[in-house]
C-alpha cells in the first residue's frame, strides 16, 4: 500500500487503466515527476498519460497522445509516436521506428519492430548495419498478446490480429487476421470484404473502380509525355521538358505500377537526375533550353539563391531519387551553410502578410533541404541549432486563434493565401518531421471556413493545388483531433466524388483552372495534375475512410507519413 492506504505502485505495472481513478495524491505527483525527467530528454506526453517506472523507456523520440498509457515493463525504443488513447500493454516490446494512431492496444508480450539487421554473408550478424523501414499502425487497431510485426508493415484502420500472430505484410483497413505468417480471416464489419452494406460501400466501389483504371493506363499515360528526341519529359504532349515533369513520371509510376517508367532503367531515371544538381549551391536549376543543367542566379548576401523553380526541386528531384532507390549526390549547401542567425533573419523578413503561400514554400525547402543535406553523406550536417531555430521561430510566431502563420483573410481571395501557405509550411516541417502541429482545433476551423469559399471550391473551379492545401491539412490536424470530423468527412466525400470524374482516359488528370497568377498548367491533363490528383485522391478517400479500395499510398512529395531515414535525428522541442 502506498502511504494515503491507496492500491499498491506495482498493482499500476500491470493494470495501468486504474492510475486515472484509483491513484492516491503521492502517485500522481510521483508519475508528474517521472512525465517531467522523461520530457526534459525531449518526450512529448499528452494529458491524463501514464508512463510506468518499471517500464524500459529509452526512446529518441516518444510522442504519446492524450489519455495513452505505457505499463510496466514495457520495452520502448527508437522513434514511437502514438496517437490518443493508446496502450501498451505489460512485457511489450515497441522499437525503432513505429507510429500509432488513436486507440491502439498491444497486448501483453507483443513486439512492434520498426528496425532490423542486415545478414548479407559477408560479416557476422552483430557486425551488420540497421536498417529502418519503421511499422505504422491505423486507428482503432487491436494487437492481440504475443503478436510481432516486422518492419515495413503497415496495418490499416480498425483491424484485428490475433494472439500469436506474425504480420510479414501490410493489412487493409478492417481486417481480422492470424496466423504465422499473419493472413486475412474476415472483415470486421462482418461481411467479405467488399464494402457492401457499409455507409461507403458505393463510393469504396467508385475508388476501386478508379485505381483499376488508372493503373490499366498508367503506362500510356507516361508515354505520351515522353520526347524520344530529347530524351526528357514534358508535362503534356508538345510542351517543353521540365525537371519536374520527369519528378511527376517517376511518382505516378511508383503510385500505379510500383516500379520505374518504362522509357529507362530505375538507375538510368536516377543518374538523369542526379546529374542536374549544381555542385556548388546544392540545387537542381530549371532545364536549359537544349535538356541540360540551367543557370542558377547569383546568391544573395547571407548565401540563399532566390529561385522558386529551384526550391521545388529540392522536394520534387529528392523524392523522385528516393523512390528510385537513390539520393542527391551533394549536400544542398544553401541550406546547409546557413547559420541559425541568418535563417531567423529570413524568416522575420518572408512576405507573411502579403504573400503567405511564399512564404511557406520557402519554409518548405528550406526544411527538406536540410533533411536531405543530413542524408547525402550519411551524417549530421549543418550549422548547429538552425534546425531547432526553424522550429523555434515557427512555435512562437503561429497565431493561436488561427492556428495559421500569415496575413488575416482578404477582400481579394480570402484564405487562399493563409491556407495555401500552411499546406506549404507544415509539408516540409511538422508534417515532414513527425511532430505535432499546434493549435490543431483552430486549424480546422480555419479550414473548413476556407473551404466553403465557392470561389475556389465550387464545382468547375477547383484545382488541383488549392484542393491539396486543404485536404492535407485536415488530414494532418485530423490526426490529433476529432474536432468537426463529421464536416470534414462531408468535405471530402463530395470532394472526392468529383476528382474520381476529372479523369481522362489514356491522358490522366489536368490540373485544372490556373491559380493566382496564372499558376499551374491549366485543364489540359499531364503529368503534374496526374501525380497531383493521385495524391489528393488518397488524402480525400483516407478522410472518407475508404483509401484501402485504393491499392496506393503516397511515397514521394505527399506521403502522409513522417520521414523515416535512419540517418535523420529529429529536434528536440521538450514538453508542449
Amino acid at each position: 500500500m502506498d502511504q494515503e492506504g491507496g492500491v499498491e505502485d506495482s498493482h499500476f505495472d500491470y493494470c495501468p487503466w486504474d492510475f486515472a481513478p484509483r491513484a492516491s495524491s503521492a502517485q500522481r505527483a510521483a508519475q508528474v515527476a517521472h512525465q517531467e525527467t522523461l520530457a526534459e530528454a525531449g518526450a512529448v506526453i499528452g494529458p491524463r498519460c501514464y508512463v510506468s517506472t518499471a517500464a524500459a523507456v529509452f526512446a529518441d523520440v516518444l510522442c504519446l497522445g492524450a489519455d495513452s498509457y505505457i505499463a510496466g515493463y514495457a520495452y520502448v525504443t527508437g522513434e514511437v509516436r502514438a496517437g490518443r488513447d493508446c496502450s501498451v500493454n505489460p512485457y511489450a516490446t515497441v522499437r525503432g521506428r513505429v507510429t500509432l494512431g488513436d486507440g491502439v492496444r498491444i497486448g501483453a508480450h507483443a513486439s512492434l519492430l520498426g528496425f532490423n539487421h542486415g545478414f548479407a554473408p559477408d560479416r557476422p550478424v552483430h557486425r551488420q548495419p540497421l536498417t529502418s523501414k519503421g511499422v505504422v499502425i491505423g486507428d482503432d487497431v487491436w494487437i492481440g498478446s504475443h503478436v510481432v510485426v516486422l518492419d515495413g508493415v503497415t496495418i490499416g484502420d480498425h483491424c484485428v490480429v490475433g494472439a500469436g500472430a506474425v504480420v510479414t505484410k501490410d493489412l487493409a483497413s478492417w481486417t481480422i487476421a492470424a496466423g504465422n505468417p499473419a493472413r486475412p480471416l474476415r472483415d470486421r464489419r462482418g461481411h467479405g470484404g467488399s464494402g457492401a452494406g457499409t455507409p461507403d460501400a458505393g463510393l469504396g466501389d467508385a475508388v476501386a473502380g478508379f485505381a483499376e483504371r488508372a493503373r490499366a493506363q498508367a503506362v500510356g499515360v507516361l508515354a505520351r509525355c515522353w520526347n524520344d528526341g530529347t530524351g526528357r519529359y514534358g508535362d503534356r504532349p508538345g510542351v517543353a521538358a521540365t525537371v519536374r515533369a520527369h519528378c511527376d513520371a517517376v511518382e505516378i509510376a511508383d503510385l500505379l505500377l510500383g516500379a520505374a517508367p518504362g522509357q529507362m532503367s530505375a538507375d538510368e531515371h536516377a543518374e538523369r537526375l542526379r546529374e542536374l544538381q549544381d555542385p556548388v549551391s546544392g540545387l537542381v536549376p530549371e532545364l536549359a533550353p537544349g535538356g541540360g543543367p540551367g543557370v542558377l542566379p547569383a546568391p544573395a548576401p547571407d548565401g540563399w539563391i532566390e529561385d522558386g523553380v529551384a526550391e521545388y526541386h529540392v522536394l520534387s528531384v529528392g523524392s523522385a531519387l528516393e523512390l528510385l532507390g537513390s539520393r542527391f549526390p551533394h549536400p544542398v549547401h544553401v541550406v546547409d551553410r546557413m547559420t541559425a542567425g541568418q535563417l531567423v533573419a529570413r524568416l522575420d523578413a518572408l512576405p507573411w502578410r502579403t504573400r503567405a503561400w511564399s512564404a511557406g514554400a520557402w519554409v518548405d525547402c528550406w526544411a527538406t533541404g536540410a533533411r536531405r543535406s543530413r542524408e547525402s553523406r550519411g551524417e549530421a550536417r549543418g550549422e548547429p541549432g538552425a534546425l531547432e531555430a526553424l522550429f523555434g521561430w515557427l512555435v512562437t510566431r503561429v497565431d493561436p486563434w488561427t492556428g495559421m502563420w500569415g496575413a488575416a483573410p482578404s477582400p481579394a481571395d480570402g484564405r487562399l493565401q493563409l491556407v495555401n501557405g500552411y499546406y506549404r509550411l507544415t509539408r516540409g516541417s511538422f508534417a515532414q518531421f513527425g511532430l505535432p502541429v499546434p493549435y490543431a482545433e483552430r486549424v480546422v476551423d480555419t479550414v473548413l471556413a476556407h473551404a466553403r469559399d465557392p470561389r475556389w471550391f465550387a464545382a468547375g473551379r477547383q484545382n488541383a493545388c488549392n484542393v491539396l492545401d486543404v485536404a492535407h491539412p485536415l488530414w494532418l490536424a485530423g490526426r490529433q483531433t476529432r474536432h468537426r470530423e463529421d464536416e470534414v468527412r462531408a468535405w471530402a466525400e463530395e470532394q472526392l466524388v468529383q476528382a474520381l470524374g476529372r479523369w481522362h482516359d489514356g491522358a490522366g488528370f489536368g490540373f485544372g483552372p490556373a491559380g493566382e497568377g496564372g499558376s499551374g498548367p491549366g485543364r489540359e491533363p499531364g503529368l503534374q495534375g496526374t501525380e497531383m490528383w493521385l495524391a489528393i485522391i488518397w488524402l480525400l478517400a483516407d478522410l472518407v475512410g475508404v483509401a484501402d479500395r485504393l491499392g496506393y499510398r503516397p511515397r514521394g512529395v505527399h506521403r502522409p507519413e513522417p520521414v523515416r531515414s535512419p540517418m535523420f535525428t529529429m529536434p528536440h522541442l521538450g514538453p508542449s
